[in-house]
């Protein structure tokens, strides 16, 4: 036991060395080129090609949908809703997500096996954090009688404030699959190697981020865009 224990500290490195000279020595046919991150390049991958179109396709949706509330609310002369200052803490709340899915993907990178997990793990939590908080903002905007369908200014707050937060619980499951192959993976030094010398999962990383990092930007879009039509209201 004292052995195993002692193995499992060593550097990953250590192991992923290791096991390039025992292949080299034996099945030297089957050994892999080292991989180089500065030369990855997944722009044409199909996964990377399908990200980029979502990311596409929902911007064109979410301009569109802010485009017509602002047509509608001028054509009906209706003022713009007050924003519950929780809508600003959710921002905070995606802000610090992105920044621990960075913490991750650089933990992967570096072969940090606790790090890359704990990371993970504050992400889902933060996640889980954003969903409860916007509840609770639309529950402030329920205690104000303001509902769906109050006006058209109040339904498109709604819609498109409940399209985010569908997005956000769209990419949950696959953060948890992440979570769930670093736990069953990262117990024994080989399964480890194995891990994290995947480019399949590199990928698929990188791709998650991407998405994490849009949600937050497209988050900071809407709820600058409905302040500033609050500002424009106030002293226009």
């Amino acid at each position: 036991m004292q052995r195993r224990t002692s193995a499992l500290r060593q550097p990953l490195h250590y192991y992923r060395l290791q096991y390039y000279i025992t292949k080299m020595e034996n099945r030297p046919y089957e050994v892999a080129p080292p991989i180089d991150e500065s030369q990855d390049n997944f722009a044409f991958h199909p996964k990377n090609v399908v990200l980029m179109l979502l990311i596409i396709s929902l911007t064109m949706l979410f301009l569109t949908l802010t485009a017509a509330f602002v047509y509608t609310r001028v054509q009906s002369d209706l003022p713009p809703i007050k924003l519950p200052i929780l809508f600003l803490v959710n921002t905070g709340i995606l802000l610090a997500s992105s920044y621990t899915m960075i913490r991750a993907k650089r933990a992967y990178l570096a072969d940090n096996t606790k790090e890359y997990t704990n990371m993970l793990w504050v992400t889902l939590g933060l996640s889980f954090f954003f969903l409860g908080m916007q509840c609770v903002a639309w529950y402030q905007l329920f205690a104000q009688q303001i509902y769906i369908t109050s006006d058209n200014s109040a339904g498109y707050l709604y819609v498109i404030s409940f399209l985010h937060f569908a997005h956000v619980i769209g990419g949950i499951p696959f953060l948890g699959v992440f979570l769930y192959r670093a736990r069953k993976y990262m117990r024994e030094p080989v399964s480890v190697l194995v891990y994290f010398s995947d480019p399949a999962k590199r990928l698929n990383l990188r791709l998650l981020t991407i998405y994490w990092h849009f949600l937050d930007a497209l988050w900071i879009y809407l709820v600058v865009f409905f302040f500033i039509n609050q500002l424009i209201w106030q002293f226009g």
